[in-house]
């Protein structure tokens, strides 16, 4: 319980991210989370060391070919060097009888979350980011994805740069719930 009712996200993020074991741990905790029909409707697209340049490259081209200005442009450049791993979750949604596109973009983002989760379980730090170029057609085409892919979110990783005191929350999660 004090991990879920202390997590918070972490923005600024230094080396060292997860080392290899410590990855195998994040990604088999994704994969254990909800997934009706078995149909693992996501992929990861990891980028540590030289993968941050490659992201950095696709980051600025979608930039570019989105008509973003100079300065968006050399920003885009920049995101991935915030941490030392960030990690592309994509839902990658198929046709089922059974299985909404909805219910298997939200266990892709269950993914997510629990990658998030065991970061910070491991003592480090994480921020899940989406923004513009989570919907960017153009950012898909060039990792690759198909047109009923969809980016979740970008799961940045790595060692706090300052603990952040933990934040009270805004509201009791009964704020939220109504009972019938």
């Amino acid at each position: 319980m004090e991990l879920l009712l202390t997590r918070q996200s972490c923005p600024r993020l230094q080396a060292p991210g997860p080392d290899d074991t410590q990855l195998q741990q994040i990604l088999d905790a994704a994969v254990r989370v909800p997934d009706h029909g078995a149909l693992r409707p996501w992929e990861f697209i990891i980028a540590k060391e030289q993968g941050l340049q490659a992201l950095a490259d696709i980051l600025k081209a979608s930039a570019i070919a989105d008509g973003a200005d100079e300065s968006q442009i050399e920003k885009a450049a920049t995101l991935p060097f915030r941490a030392p791993m960030v990690i592309t979750v994509v839902a990658k949604c198929r046709p089922h009888p059974r299985v909404p596109e909805l219910e298997q973009q939200l266990a892709a983002g269950c993914a997510l979350m629990a990658m998030q989760q065991a970061v910070f379980a491991m003592g480090l730090g994480g921020i899940w980011r989406s923004g513009d170029y989570a919907f960017s057609r153009e950012m898909h085409r060039r990792l690759g994805l198909s047109d009923t892919d969809q980016i979740v979110g970008f799961l940045y990783l790595g060692t706090p740069v300052v603990q952040a005191p933990i934040k009270k929350a805004q509201h009791s999660g009964m704020d939220c719930a109504r009972f019938l």
